[in-house]
């Protein structure tokens, strides 16, 4: 067991499912864009929509979205950080049906042109998950540089994968397939 498992991660709070896990959320998803973010629509859902606001739930996503790490002093003012960045951001309630009380749905656009639909969810103590990337589901926690790859149900597809990674002398310490 690791210490952070019992005393929670060192962060900007007041909570590490509300503001740690939502930052973390934040910073993943600004790294599955590839850029700054130009345009975020943030969807929160369950305990997120109903206490998000006072617990600094918007404040800690924008602030991942902007790269920010989760002991950043300027987490209580990314509003600010936002508006200086020019980046346009709204928040809006959603259902979305059984997933985990503290999920967000991000609808991102980033300088780069790039478009991402990403939905995740903060799991406690910091730790969160990726649920969904561009309707494709996904069950990752950012922990471990993450390949995602979606194609055809071709066979050889999958050893070509493989194949390339060896090549690059890129070991694969988990693989997860829509089959699972």
């Amino acid at each position: 067991m690791n210490l952070f498992d019992i005393i929670g991660p060192v962060m900007v709070g007041p909570s590490s499912s509300h503001t740690a896990g939502a930052v973390r959320i934040g910073n993943v998803a600004r790294k599955l864009v590839g850029a700054d973010i130009k345009i975020a629509k943030i969807y929160f859902h369950g305990s997120f929509q109903l206490t998000g606001k006072g617990h600094g739930t918007d404040k800690a996503l924008l602030a991942g979205l902007m790269g920010m790490p989760v002991d950043d002093p300027r987490i209580p003012r990314s509003y600010a950080e936002a508006s200086k960045r020019e980046m346009a951001y709204a928040f809006f309630p959603i259902d979305l049906g059984d997933a985990h009380p503290n999920s967000v749905k991000l609808v991102l656009d980033g300088v780069n042109g790039r478009h991402r639909e990403i939905v995740g969810c903060s799991i406690g103590g910091g730790r969160i998950e990726i649920t969904e990337i561009d309707g494709l589901a996904v069950r990752f926690g950012g922990d471990y540089p993450t390949l995602v790859i979606r194609n055809e149900d071709i066979p050889g597809q999958v050893q070509q994968v493989t194949t390339f990674l060896a090549e690059e002398q890129i070991k694969a310490a988990f693989e997860q397939s829509e089959k699972e």
